[in-house]
């Protein structure tokens, strides 16, 4: 078996790597950029695993790099990625990543005889913010990226463009939130922990999970296991005991240091919406084919904490002292949300908090895991989401299999985002068909990727510009999250300047 990898000195690649190179048989072959501290990754590779690796030296966005690394190739297992909070310094790596290498990539693959099968690490970050009252997603949910995420932005174009290239053999993996062992070391470099909403549903996977799923559809598929599997969306998921809040996690997290989020933090310190996160409604589905599923949270920070001694000595501090040292700079960072409410950047900060009372105490506070909302336990059962109609409508008869679809089922489904589909006669949930979209916009996407991707107008729902609140107004589809989290009242409009800077249309309207 030959397996193409990219983004193998990530958290999840690593696990990848090893998780493949532990099947019999499999050569592997890498890219790394030529980034000096590549160099010794490079060499730890060759002394462990010999002839049975080859590393390419280059970048996605380099054509021939990219039909290099897939010739010849059965498996290619895109998991590259320019991730918070370095897609938010530097959007142009973002893009150039995200976006265009990830395009670069699909390219070779589509060009490359024999054509390999290509696995796509997609994000949970494409269905935006979400809270308690829909907590659950699945695939076909809105695509709703936050205003600003420069990483999900790159990353829905990407996907997007996956699912539309025509490829013989693909599968798109949306990643949830992922635990990984450096975990409290990177969340206490940047003020990007207090983008978090404490009610923020998050579901988390283990970086070694993510790695053993990799590996068990590489071993099952080339044992012909799993024929059902290929030309569709999953969401990578961990089941209930992974099922948490920002809350929950701020709680486990910085338990290992002795503190937590009332000890270290004000409740206002951290965004009320334009975060993502999502219980997964459908995160069984890979678990049934691949049973990957291991470990939960509470576990893994407890093994973070054996790993890393030295946190221990938290607990000896006073949690006023740890604040003042390590958090009190984070909340001054240029990505935190206290410092732009400090700075007067209105766009970011009407984004991240809207209109709504910032609670000062955590008295004030209403916890979706402290039973505020009902019972904890209840709310994080899916079958019980599913008989309160707490899951997100569609716009189609969701029971017809894909096979079973009629320009009917598409017409309903347009309808439904507030536009029109144009196909008419017999159609094929991976043949192009012609959308319009309410601002009158033409576009082909084929079936599928619209019913159950969740895609839709590449220019109304690029994005940017993020113009949720005015599309919102018009479609059922979207209104029925948007309004979760947004005043119906609010009509504003969230773009980039050419400097980058954040703007907002509107903003005298919402006040």
């Amino acid at each position: 078996m030959k397996i193409a990898m990219t983004g193998t000195s990530g958290n999840m690649g690593r696990e990848a790597l090893a998780e493949a190179l532990g099947l019999p048989g499999v050569f592997l072959r890498v890219l790394l950029t030529r980034k000096k501290k590549n160099d010794k990754l490079e060499r730890a590779y060759k002394k462990k695993y010999g002839a049975r690796i080859e590393v390419l030296r280059g970048d996605l966005g380099e054509r021939e790099t990219c039909e290099k690394l897939v010739s010849g190739m059965d498996y290619v297992v895109h998991m590259a990625a320019v991730i918070p909070p370095r897609s938010d310094a530097d959007p142009k790596a973002s893009e150039a990543c995200n976006k265009l290498g990830t395009i670069a990539l699909i390219d070779a693959v589509k060009a490359a005889v024999p054509q390999p099968k290509y696995i796509h690490i997609s994000t949970v970050a494409l269905y935006g913010n979400r809270n308690e009252k829909h907590p659950f997603g699945r695939v076909g949910d809105p695509l709703l990226v936050s205003a600003f995420d420069h990483y999900a932005m790159h990353k829905l174009a990407g996907e997007r463009y996956c699912l539309e290239a025509g490829l013989g053999c693909w599968a798109v993996l949306r990643q949830t939130a992922m635990l990984h062992p450096n975990m409290l070391k990177d969340n206490v470099s940047d003020g990007l922990m207090f983008h978090t909403a404490l009610n923020a549903p998050l579901e988390w996977v283990s970086s070694r999970d993510s790695g053993y799923l990799i590996r068990r559809i590489l071993e099952r598929d080339s044992k012909g296991e799993v024929p059902g599997f290929w030309n569709k969306i999953y969401n990578i998921g961990a089941g209930k005991k992974a099922m948490q809040t920002g809350y929950d996690t701020f709680k486990d997290g910085f338990g290992i240091i002795g503190g937590s989020a009332e000890k270290f933090f004000k409740p206002d310190y951290f965004a009320t919406r334009n975060f993502h996160g999502l219980w997964f409604a459908d995160g069984d589905e890979l678990e049934t084919l691949f049973h990957y599923q291991r470990d939960n949270p509470t576990d893994y920070w407890k093994e973070i904490g054996s790993k890393h001694k030295i946190y221990a000595l938290g607990k000896l501090v006073p949690a006023k002292v740890i604040h003042f040292f390590l958090f009190r700079r984070l909340l001054n960072h240029p990505n935190s949300p206290y410092r732009w409410r400090k700075d007067g950047d209105r766009a970011r900060a009407f984004a991240s908090f809207g209109n709504a009372p910032r609670p000062a105490r955590w008295d004030e506070v209403k916890l979706l895991s402290k039973g505020d909302f009902g019972n904890y336990d209840d709310l994080r059962d899916v079958r019980l989401a599913r008989e309160r109609g707490l899951l997100l409508s569609h716009g189609y008869d969701e029971k017809k299999p894909m096979e079973a679809w009629t320009a009917d089922d598409l017409r309903a489904a347009a309808a439904f985002r507030g536009g029109e589909c144009l196909a008419d006669g017999p159609v094929s949930p991976y043949e192009k068909v012609l959308w319009k979209c309410s601002d009158g916009h033409t576009f082909p996407l084929t079936p599928y990727t619209v019913l159950r991707g969740g895609h839709w107008c590449p220019q109304c729902c690029a994005p940017a510009p993020w113009d949720f609140d005015r599309l919102s107004k018009r479609s059922p589809y979207f209104a029925q999250v948007w309004y979760d989290s947004h005043e119906k009242d609010e009509n504003v409009r969230y773009e980039l300047a050419e400097d980058g800077r954040a703007e907002m249309i509107g903003f005298e309207d919402a006040q």
